[in-house]
């Protein structure tokens, strides 16, 4: 909770909502525009044709008669703002409508056999661990174009577009081979997070240096608490991000933008290989190898419980874990230290970032609805219902004016307010290359646990790279910021 002369809600929704995602120089991926690299071949074109209507209150032209399946993923932020908020939305608006609801974390296992067979959902939810390759799926012609949905009129104001509605980085982020494919519905805080309360009961703050860091490392370990943990199992690629913003607190987010290009021998050059011995000796000297056997919830109930100070997550992790937090845990955030004397990003740089990936399927039986859905979900009743169910803030400017926010949050938009234009960019080969990013994954754990070197995963990710660079079947994406 806020305290007399903290941050007020009205500034916190201001600059998370709004100013965060204002490019200028320095801004990251707040002003990053992926274009379609050389030699990239186009996305197909959606194989529906989507018929256009005059009337504002359906551009698109859904047929109430026409059934609608969602499919969600179910990890942090649960479903029920899908179940109770977006879809009883759509069925008021198309009276009689069936909605066809799925909720699962295994968007892979469940997805892939459909897409082949061609029986696909109209709305996806491609999040988790098992998401989907999407630029595989656009490669396909699975994707719909969401151009129309950004330039339709918005449910608050028919006069106002729903692009003008959105922060920017929204549309800068939602191309995949020069189109407008993916839709990021929420804004999320990456670093790491402890318990403020334990802190403050230890007299303890938030180390700046890698020294500070070590040192509390000490501390904790007398006291027979793991300084850093993440989950080895369904959640390496927590551990994955951090090394990859470690990076680019080092060497500066040329250092991601390079890895996203592709670019010769960046996984071998020093900002990574720095970062990853780093964090490698931080595991070897202060962490638990149990660890590696735990999934996301089992480590974070451990965290809950005092057993590790660091966790390397996103902002979703308060609404998850909700329901067991105890009394004396209050959720904060904490930047990466400063890990040499000559980071090229100042300490106080954190990773903001839209992300939770939407798309509406091409080639479903209702892509018209699968529009409309999307729409819905970005007017203000709908964002604002996201935020009053997960505790999360969505990309709808203004939507979460009033709602109440958890600590953990405030202690996010602080963070950002601190950071400035120090934001990290986000690793966008996460939605490019999803076989060079769930390589990666399996490496952190491998490096992590000792059983290769640092020098050995550098090079290993580095030839993976070569090899999707030298893949013509695999097209290229390219970002200049």
């Amino acid at each position: 909770m806020t305290h007399p002369g903290e941050i007020t809600r009205r500034q916190l929704l201001r600059r998370i909502g709004f100013t965060a995602f204002v490019a200028g120089p320095g801004a990251g991926l707040l002003s990053a525009c992926a274009t379609a690299g050389t030699g990239a071949a186009p996305a197909p074109a959606p194989s529906t044709s989507l018929a256009a209507s005059a009337d504002p209150k359906n551009p698109f032209g859904v047929d109430a008669k026409k059934p609608l399946e969602v499919v969600i993923f179910s990890g942090g932020y649960t479903d029920a703002y899908a179940k109770e908020v977006h879809e009883e939305l759509y069925k008021k608006a198309y009276a009689g409508v069936t909605i066809k609801h799925n909720a699962t974390q295994q968007i892979g296992t469940q997805l892939r056999p459909r897409f082949v067979a061609g029986d696909v959902p109209d709305v996806l939810n491609n999040s988790g661990p098992e998401s989907m390759d999407l630029t595989a799926l656009a490669a396909e012609g699975h994707l719909a174009d969401l151009t129309p949905l950004f330039d339709a009129p918005s449910i608050d104001d028919p006069a106002v577009r729903v692009r003008d509605t959105l922060t920017p980085a929204v549309l800068e982020n939602a191309r995949v081979n020069g189109m407008n494919l993916v839709l990021n519905y929420t804004v999320s805080h990456r670093a790491l997070w402890y318990n403020a309360k334990l802190f403050a009961s230890k007299g303890w703050t938030a180390p700046k240096t890698w020294a500070e860091f070590t040192a509390l490392g000490d501390e904790a370990k007398k006291e027979g608490i793991v300084l850093f943990a993440y989950p080895g199992q369904k959640g390496p690629y927590y551990q994955l991000w951090n090394i990859l913003y470690t990076a680019a607190k080092i060497g500066g987010n040329q250092a991601l933008i390079d890895i996203d290009n592709l670019v010769d021998g960046v996984w071998t050059a020093d900002p990574m290989r720095q970062a990853v011995t780093a964090w490698a000796e931080i595991q070897a000297k202060y962490g638990d190898k149990a660890y590696f056997g735990l999934d996301h919830t089992q480590t974070q109930v451990k965290q809950l419980q005092n057993q590790v100070l660091f966790y390397p997550v996103g902002s979703w992790i308060e609404n998850e874990m909700a329901k067991d937090i105890p009394d004396d845990f209050e959720y904060a955030i904490a930047p990466i230290p400063d890990v040499t004397a000559n980071d090229a990003m100042p300490y106080g740089a954190i990773q903001v970032g839209v992300g939770e990936n939407f798309v509406v399927a091409a080639k479903g039986k209702n892509p018209q609805g699968g529009l409309e859905y999307l729409r819905i979900m970005l007017s203000k009743e709908g964002a604002r219902g996201f935020t009053e169910k997960t505790k999360n803030l969505t990309v709808v400017n203004g939507a979460a004016e009033g709602v109440e926010l958890p600590a953990g949050l405030v202690s996010a938009a602080k963070a950002q307010d601190s950071a400035g234009q120090n934001i990290i960019t986000e690793a966008r080969f996460e939605g490019w290359y999803k076989e060079l990013f769930d390589y990666g994954t399996e490496q952190t754990n491998r490096v992590m646990a000792g059983r290769i070197t640092p020098e050995q995963f550098c090079t290993a990710m580095q030839k993976k790279a070569d090899d999707i660079k030298q893949d013509e079947s695999i097209a290229k994406q390219s970002r200049s910021q």
